[in-house]
């Protein structure tokens, strides 16, 4: 019981700490202010926000395997100095390339090292059957940010100036973060989570195949996750990253912070109701829906030109983004074991970043250059059809020898045998 309750510390501390690494997802207000104050153009505006994705991703994999060896406390705290501290520099430059620098590669990638040792340091304390949930508790805390990030973002810029309003930030998030982190801890060695389930009659008493990086990028199902994680992303992180901007060129709105805490809202119980879903019915099925409703949406989301379209709009995709988020880190542990689930986890999640690199500077040009983002969502919604076709070429892993319930033990989680039953 102690165990498990050090479980849920380290759990809230996560969803804490990634509270605070959400700040990320206040970009489109901070743009839209140096659009307006400093004369940026729309396209130079997305580029710290996508420099820092990028890194995000990228750093990840270092932050994954420092908390699988290192343990998630030092991690943490180095992301946290590392997060605020590319603030308060961005808060004293009105250069681009300063701003990429600072907020791009600086804080995007103390991100990423903060994002890269919370969910396994979680995930690590609760059996197989509450990954989706942990996982999706965990990086809800970076989807509902937006929900106060936005707004106090937007009240600093409107009382204190765009730059200042970036060193305020800077000093509140790494003074939290560092805290927040001294909580966090893995379990001892040999630790064994309540309510594990018992092995299946006849099947070895070895545990399963833990997959090293290595290992995990040679067999084929890696690559289909990763092609999946990277086109189902991008529609989310377009939409993110220019919300404030398609607001006004969309619906002539100029109150877009409000829609930036609707789709926070929306993203965070994504997350948590999309890590518990994929518990109770499977990944696969999971999958399925989530990418089909991304994909309407894209489709339909041109037409969403006054507030109240445009709401419905924001949550969907949310929903869905959140979704990903959250199915994804289970999925990667569900087949390729938690050992070395910090940094197997930063590998596939580069696929993110990718999406995170082409979606917001895509969607930049094509406004800049039509004035619309009709031909972006349509790209996005080609590629959430495409991720329904990976789902289902998708298959469990082989068993190795040792662990010969390896395979349908992911048959199980990924809910693949009632899929087929009832197709």
């Amino acid at each position: 019981m102690e165990n498990q309750n050090r479980g849920w510390i380290v759990t809230w501390c996560a969803v804490g700490i990634n509270l605070m690494c959400g700040m990320l997802y206040s970009w489109s207000v901070f743009a839209a202010a140096l659009v307006k104050d400093l004369g940026f153009t729309k396209t130079e505006a997305s580029i710290p926000f996508t420099i820092a994705l990028g890194m995000l991703a990228i750093m990840v994999i270092p932050g994954g395997k420092m908390q699988d060896r290192y343990g998630p406390r030092v991690c943490t705290s180095i992301g946290g100095v590392l997060a605020g501290g590319g603030l308060i520099i961005a808060g004293f430059t009105d250069s681009l390339i300063m701003f990429a620098l600072a907020f791009g590669v600086i804080t995007g990638s103390g991100i990423g090292l903060g994002y890269g040792a919370t969910t396994p340091a979680a995930v690590k304390w609760f059996p197989p059957q509450k990954r989706g949930l942990i996982s999706g508790l965990v990086v809800g805390g970076v989807g509902l940010a937006s929900v106060y990030v936005a707004p106090m973002t937007q009240y600093f810029i409107n009382n204190y100036g765009v730059k200042k309003a970036f060193w305020i930030e800077g000093l509140i998030f790494l003074t939290i973060i560092m805290i927040l982190a001294q909580f966090l801890s893995s379990p001892p060695a040999g630790y064994k989570p309540q309510g594990m389930p018992a092995p299946a009659p006849g099947s070895s008493s070895k545990p399963k195949r833990e997959y090293s990086p290595g290992e995990m990028i040679a067999t084929y199902q890696f690559w289909l996750i990763w092609v999946m994680y990277a086109c189902g992303s991008l529609a989310g992180l377009m939409i993110i990253g220019h919300m404030a901007i398609i607001a006004k060129v969309q619906a002539n709105i100029g109150w877009a912070f409000v829609f930036v805490a609707i789709l926070a809202i929306f993203n965070a119980g994504g997350r948590i109701m999309g890590g518990f879903l994929s518990d109770k019915l499977g990944r696969t099925r999971a999958l399925i829906a989530v990418f089909a409703l991304q994909g309407i949406n894209m489709m339909m989301f041109s037409s969403y030109t006054d507030s109240m379209l445009l709401t419905v709009g924001i949550a969907l995709t949310g929903i869905g983004y959140g979704s990903l988020l959250s199915i994804f880190p289970a999925l990667t542990f569900d087949y390729y074991g938690m050992k070395n689930g910090g940094v197997n986890y930063g590998v596939v999640f580069t696929s993110w970043g990718v999406a995170g690199v082409i979606g917001p500077v895509m969607a930049g040009r094509i406004v800049d250059l039509t004035k619309s983002y009709h031909a972006a969502y349509m790209v996005a919604a080609g590629l959430c059809a495409i991720s329904i076709v990976l789902v289902l070429l998708m298959k469990p892993l082989k068993a190795e020898t040792g662990s010969e319930s390896l395979a349908s033990e992911q048959k199980d989680v990924m809910g693949i045998d009632k899929l087929g039953q009832e197709s």
